[in-house]
């Protein structure tokens, strides 16, 4: 286990985050009465929930950003298929209890369907739509992978081209027509394998469930890292050129972390629909891929824990200035990632170390003088 981890301040940081996440959080829901001071509500529960599977998401764009190289801005919309998939199943059980009183999803009645159609029809079972969750992201990350590093696409068209293709299927689910509940999605679910999707029991399962994925994930990437495959994946990031004049084929090691990357992100999404109760298009809109870019940046790209941090952090005070100020978010999180830029290019997880520079180099450091040249 210690090949996992960098050093053992990193393996008590670990457990410390799994015994926080995985217990303490679901006991304060379950035993503190709700009028104590330490009882974590339901509803807190599924923000958490929520938050835990932008946590990953985060850890799947860093894999290729922060490890590889690529800025892909697409995963927003593998985690927006993956949710598609399970919501898909969640439908189906709510049998006629919808308003309709039909066995047909409501927005199909809506739209005149007379009969389910037949890519819906095996979503009946659970482990079907839990095996989609994983081959179908794998599988459009698999083609669109394949013609893109065929090419030799990289760099800044390699953005731009998966962020078309985001923007592609955005469109694409948000026509009626294409079966998948247009603009509206899907929501209203009533149960999971026979459960009450809406219980608190429920609900605490399906936040540990999310969060014991969050740690499978970290030492998936963790023991990548460990391996040769690990280090060609570096030095990839690094210089691509050398890499394939050394005789490796980088456009297989690509091709497989790409496709790794969005069956992750296919199951944080599928997770994450039954703890927020909706999914539509506006989860695969560009600007969520941009979000998460964000949340990585903020973190630390090209670290472990830095896209948990960041993603939870971000969001965290998502959830409080949109309330507050509910107008002045996007300004707070453009503000929030120039700083970042200029100030911290590591993140929250590299702020020890930038403080020590900034001490150490004081206001003659390059970063410093330049930021000041531009205000003056």
């Amino acid at each position: 286990m210690l090949t996992l981890f960098d050093n053992k301040k990193e393996i008590i940081g670990f457990i410390i985050t799994f015994v926080i996440l995985i217990f303490l959080i679901p006991f304060l829901n379950a035993y503190p009465s709700e009028e104590s001071l330490f009882h974590v509500s339901n509803f807190k529960i599924s923000l958490w929930g929520k938050y835990i599977c932008y946590a990953v998401l985060a850890m799947s764009l860093n894999l290729l950003w922060g490890y590889t190289g690529l800025l892909c801005l697409c995963q927003s919309l593998f985690f927006a298929i993956g949710g598609y998939m399970m919501g898909m199943y969640l439908m189906l059980m709510i049998g006629d209890r919808g308003a309709y009183k039909s066995i047909l999803p409501d927005f199909m009645v809506f739209l005149g369907y007379q009969d389910l159609p037949m890519h819906w029809k095996p979503f009946y079972s659970f482990w079907f739509a839990s095996g989609a969750v994983l081959w179908v992201p794998g599988l459009v990350a698999l083609v669109f992978g394949f013609l893109a590093f065929r090419s030799r696409i990289k760099g800044v068209y390699f953005s731009i081209l998966t962020q078309a293709l985001t923007y592609a299927a955005c469109l694409l689910f948000f026509r009626n027509d294409f079966t998948f509940g247009g603009n509206n999605g899907f929501t209203d679910f009533k149960e999971i394998l026979g459960a009450d999707i809406n219980h608190a029991l429920t609900q605490r399962t399906l936040y540990i469930v999310s969060c014991l994925f969050m740690v499978l994930v970290y030492l998936l990437i963790s023991w990548i890292l460990n391996t040769k495959f690990g280090k060609v994946q570096q030095a990839i990031r690094d210089s691509e050129s050398r890499v394939r004049f050394s005789g490796y084929s980088t456009t297989h090691y690509k091709l497989i972390l790409f496709v790794v990357s969005a069956m992750i992100a296919g199951v944080a999404g599928a997770l994450y629909v039954p703890q927020v109760g909706i999914i539509n298009p506006d989860e695969m809109a560009p600007a969520k891929s941009l979000d998460v870019v964000v949340w990585v940046a903020v973190g630390g790209r090209g670290t472990k824990y830095g896209p948990i941090i960041g993603a939870i952090v971000v969001n965290m005070l998502k959830s409080y200035t949109t309330q507050a100020f509910p107008e002045s978010w996007l300004i707070i999180l453009g503000f929030i990632f120039v700083f970042v830029v200029l100030l911290m290019p590591d993140g929250i997880v590299g702020l020890p170390n930038t403080i020590k520079k900034w001490r150490q180099n004081g206001f003659q450091s390059l970063r410093f003088k330049n930021l000041i040249k531009r205000f003056i």
